[in-house]
C-alpha cells in the first residue's frame, strides 16, 4: 500500500510539472482547470470503483483493517475540510489575532478525543454513533435522538463543502455556480455510494495527498518570492512587522480616513430609513422614479436608464424585506467605516467593554470547537475501522500530525496575503487593478466600491469574502496559473473528502440506527446497503440544492455544525463513559434541551427574519455578546446540567448497563 501510494504521489507531482510546461507553451488557464478538475475527480471516482463492496462491515466501518498511518491520514483529509483548507487563512486574514481560536480549537479538539472518546468507543466497536448511545443508555429513544442530531450537524457541515465545490468549480472551469455544485457532487457520490466507508477511506488518503501539496505550494512559492527563504511558516513573522508599518500608514491616509467617514454617514442614513418605515420605501421609490424620468427628459444614455430601473425592480417589497435589507447593509458600511483593524492586536476594541466582549467570543469559540471536535460523527466513525484500541489511539497522533501541516501554514497564508494587497493592491488606480479582481468579482467574493470618486482604492472599497484569500492567492502574488488550478484541487479534495464521509455518516445513522435497528430489524444485509445508498442519494441532492442557494460563508456554517454536535454528543458522550450514574431519562432530556438550546440562541442571533418561513422580527441581542458561531456554549452547559440533574432524581441505571460501562472503560492489554 505504501508502494502504490508514492507512486501515486509521484505520478501526481509529475502531472503538475507536466502542466506547467504546457502553460509556458500557451495552453489555456481554462483547459488548465479544466484538467485539474476533471483528471482529479476521475482519480478519485476510479479508487471508489475499485474499492466497491457489499460486505456490511466493509462498507460502514472498512473491515475493521486500516492500519494507524493511513486511518490518520484519511481523517485528516476527512477533517481538513473546505473550511479549513478554504475559510481557515481568509479568516485569519480578516480578524488576524482572533482567528487563531479556530486553530487552537480545532487541534485541542483533538486532545479531547484521544483522551476521552477514541479508545473508549473502538473498545466497544459497533458502526455508528448512535449505536453507542443506544448500547450505553437502553431502548430506541437515545439511538433515535443521536440519529437526529447526527443528520442535523452533518447536513449544515456536508452544506458547507458542496458550497466549496461550487466556489472552485464556477471560478476555475467557469460552470455556473449552481451548475459546479451538482458537478462536484457527482465526484462525492462515486466514492461513498460504490464502496462505503472502504471507498471513502483510501480514497481520502489519496486525498489528503493532494490537498497539503496544494495548500504549501503557493505560499512557500511566495515565501521565497518576499523573503527569500521557502519556509512560510518560520518566516511569516518577518513579513507581518512590515505589516505592522504597512497598517499605520494606511489609518493615518486623509483619503483612508475619507472613505471611512462616507461609509459611517452612509450607515447613518440607512439608519434613518430604517426607523421612517413604511414611509421610507415608498419616499425611496418616489426619489429613483423621479431620477429616471429625468434621465428621460435629458436624453440620457440608456444604461444609466437600464441601472436606476434594475435599482428600482430590485428595492424590497415591503416595510418587512426592507428592514432586513438596509439593516444587513448598514451592518456592512458600519463595519467598512469602522477603524482599521490590527492584525496582531490580541482582543482589539474602542474600550475596555468592547475589547472583553471580543475576549469572551474567543474563549467561547475555542470552547466549541474543541468539543465540537470531539463530537464530530464522521470524525468518531473512523475510529472504528482500525483493528484494535491501541491503533484507535496511535490513528489520532498520525491524525494530529498530518492536520498540523496545514494549520501551522494558515496563519503563514493569511499574513503574505494580506502583505501582497496592502502594498501592491491599496493605492492603486481601479481602472489599472489585475485580472482576479473582475474574475473572483464575477463569482461575487471580491467587490470594489469608489465611493469618494477618486480613481484610486482605498482599503475600505476592497471587500473580500474570507473564502477568497486561499485560492486567490497564486494569482495575488502573480505566480504561474498552474498553481492556481493546484489550489482548486486541493480545495477540491478537501471538500470532497470531507463530504464523502459527512454524507456516508448521514446514510448509515438513518439506515443503520433508523431503518435497521429502530423499525425492521429483520432486514437483510443486501436490502440494509440498498436502504442506505438511496439515503445517501437523497440526502445529497438535497445538501447540494442548500448549497445553491449560498446560505452563509463556510466558515460560519462548519461553526454552527460543530455547536450542533458538541451540544448534542459531548456531554452524553463523556458522562456514559466516565459516570456510571448517568441514565436514559438524564441522557434523551440533556441531549434534547442541549440541541434546542443551541439552534434557539444560533437562530436567533443570527437571523431577524426567515422569509421562505414567513418568520420576521425574531432577533436577538447575544448573552454576554457571544455571537452565533458559538452557541454550543450554551447547549453544552444545559445538557451537562441536565443529565447530571436528571439521573440523580431518577432510577439509576441497571447493573448490566453498569457492568457494560466498566467493559468499556477496562484496558485491554490484548491490543484489541
Amino acid at each position: 500500500m505504501r508502494r502504490n501510494y508514492a507512486l501515486y504521489a509521484g505520478s501526481f507531482f509529475a502531472f503538475v510539472l507536466a502542466l506547467g510546461v504546457l502553460e509556458q507553451h500557451g495552453m489555456p488557464p481554462r483547459w488548465i482547470g479544466y484538467a485539474f478538475l476533471f483528471l482529479t475527480i476521475i482519480l478519485y471516482a476510479t479508487i471508489g470503483v475499485l474499492a466497491r463492496t457489499s460486505n456490511v462491515s466493509e462498507y460502514y466501518v472498512a473491515g475493521r483493517r486500516i492500519p494507524a498511518i493511513f486511518n490518520g491520514m484519511a481523517t485528516g483529509a476527512d477533517w481538513m475540510s473546505a473550511a479549513s483548507f478554504i475559510g481557515l487563512a481568509g479568516t485569519l486574514y480578516l480578524t488576524g489575532y482572533q482567528g487563531l481560536a479556530y486553530v487552537m480549537g480545532w487541534t485541542g479538539g483533538y486532545v479531547l478525543v484521544a483522551l476521552l472518546l477514541a479508545p473508549y468507543l473502538r473498545r466497544f466497536g459497533q458502526y455508528t454513533i448512535p449505536d453507542f448511545l443506544g448500547a450505553r443508555y437502553g431502548g430506541h429513544a437515545a439511538r433515535l435522538v443521536g440519529v437526529f442530531a447526527t443528520v442535523l450537524a452533518s447536513f449544515v457541515y456536508v452544506v458547507a463543502q458542496i458550497y466549496g465545490v461550487g466556489v472552485i468549480t464556477s471560478r476555475f472551469v467557469g460552470l455556473q455556480f449552481e451548475i459546479g455544485v451538482f458537478v462536484g457532487l457527482a465526484g462525492i457520490l462515486v466514492c461513498s455510494f460504490l464502496g462505503g466507508m472502504r471507498a471513502v477511506t483510501w480514497t481520502q488518503v489519496a486525498q489528503y495527498l493532494v490537498l497539503i501539496v496544494a495548500y504549501l505550494a503557493p505560499v512557500t512559492m511566495l515565501s521565497y518570492k518576499v523573503t527569500g527563504v521557502p519556509v512560510p511558516q518560520i518566516m511569516y513573522g518577518q513579513v507581518l512587522q512590515k505589516i505592522e508599518l504597512l497598517e499605520q500608514r494606511i489609518s493615518n491616509d486623509p483619503a483612508e480616513i475619507d472613505v471611512r467617514r462616507l461609509f459611517l454617514v452612509r450607515a447613518d442614513e440607512l439608519a434613518e430609513r430604517i426607523s421612517g418605515l413604511p414611509g421610507s420605501l415608498a419616499v425611496e421609490k418616489r426619489i429613483i422614479s423621479a431620477q429616471i424620468d429625468q434621465l428621460k427628459n435629458s436624453n440620457a444614455q440608456m444604461r444609466d436608464v437600464f441601472a436606476l430601473e434594475r435599482q428600482r425592480r430590485e428595492l424590497p417589497k415591503n416595510a418587512d424585506a426592507a428592514r432586513e435589507h438596509w439593516d444587513s447593509l448598514m451592518r456592512q458600511a458600519t463595519q467598512r467605516g469602522s477603524e482599521l483593524t490590527r492584525h496582531a492586536e490580541a482582543f482589539p476594541g474602542i474600550d475596555e467593554v468592547a475589547s472583553n466582549t471580543v475576549r469572551i467570543n474567543f474563549i467561547a469559540l475555542v470552547f466549541c470547537l474543541m468539543v465540537g471536535t470531539a463530537a464530530l460523527p464522521h470524525v468518531l466513525m473512523r475510529y472504528y475501522t482500525t483493528p484494535s484500541v491501541r491503533a484507535a489511539r496511535s490513528s489520532v497522533f498520525w491524525s494530529l500530525l498530518f492536520i498540523l501541516g496545514l494549520y501551522l501554514t494558515a496563519p503563514a497564508y493569511a499574513v503574505f496575503a494580506k502583505y501582497e494587497i496592502y502594498s501592491n493592491l491599496v493605492g492603486s488606480r481601479i481602472a489599472q487593478l489585475p485580472g482576479w479582481i473582475g474574475a473572483w468579482g464575477k463569482v461575487g467574493l471580491v467587490s470594489i466600491e469608489d465611493i469618494n470618486g477618486d480613481g484610486i482604492l482605498q482599503l475600505a472599497e476592497l471587500s473580500l469574502n474570507p473564502d477568497v484569500i486561499v485560492l486567490a492567492t497564486p494569482e495575488i502574488a502573480g505566480l504561474p496559473y498552474v498553481i492556481s488550478g493546484l489550489i482548486a484541487a486541493g480545495a477540491l479534495a478537501a471538500a470532497l473528502s470531507t463530504a464523502d464521509g459527512l454524507l456516508l455518516t448521514i446514510a448509515n445513522a438513518l439506515s443503520h440506527d433508523a431503518y435497521y435497528k429502530v423499525f425492521r430489524p429483520q432486514a437483510t444485509t443486501q436490502w440494509r446497503l440498498v436502504v442506505s445508498k438511496t439515503l445517501l442519494l437523497v440526502v445529497a441532492v438535497l445538501a447540494a440544492m442548500v448549497a445553491s442557494q449560498k446560505p452563509a460563508t463556510i466558515l460560519f456554517m462548519v461553526a454552527w455544525a460543530f455547536s450542533l454536535a458538541g451540544a448534542a454528543f459531548f456531554p452524553a458522550l463523556v458522562l456514559g463513559i466516565f459516570w456510571k450514574r448517568a441514565n436514559k431519562p438524564g441522557a434523551i432530556s440533556g441531549m434534547v434541551l442541549g440541541l434546542l438550546v443551541t439552534l434557539y440562541y444560533m437562530v436567533r442571533v443570527q437571523y431577524n427574519a426567515i422569509p421562505w418561513l414567513g418568520i420576521h422580527g425574531i432577533g436577538m441581542e447575544p448573552w454576554l455578546g457571544i455571537q452565533s458561531t458559538s452557541a454550543g456554549i450554551w447547549g453544552v452547559a444545559v445538557g451537562f446540567l441536565t443529565i447530571i440533574v436528571v439521573s440523580l432524581f431518577t432510577d439509576p441505571p441497571s447493573t448490566e448497563t453498569m457492568n457494560f460501562v466498566e467493559s468499556v472503560r477496562s484496558p485491554d492489554f490484548s491490543g484489541h
